[in-house]
């Protein structure tokens, strides 16, 4: 299984890509950084996180408190 979530642009050669994919058997959600190369294709980096499913609520907790911390500051 891999699906594609979502992308976000960071430069003209740089993107992270939001999948859930397996990997050695197991799913997870993998926010990787990919770049653009040579040949015009998007290859992954090593820098990244994969979130297990088993810990996807709690994971998505803080990012809600971040994102509640981020709005009180006024810095989105």
């Amino acid at each position: 299984m891999e699906k594609v979530i979502g992308e976000l642009e960071r430069s003209e050669t740089e993107k992270i890509i939001v999948q859930v994919k397996e990997f050695k058997g197991r799913t997870y959600v993998d926010f990787r950084i990919h770049y653009l190369a040579d040949e015009n294709e998007w290859r992954p980096t090593q820098k990244g996180i994969t979130v297990a499913p088993s810990l996807w609520e709690e994971f998505t907790k803080h990012v809600d408190e971040t994102s509640k911390f981020l709005n009180e500051e006024k810095l989105i």
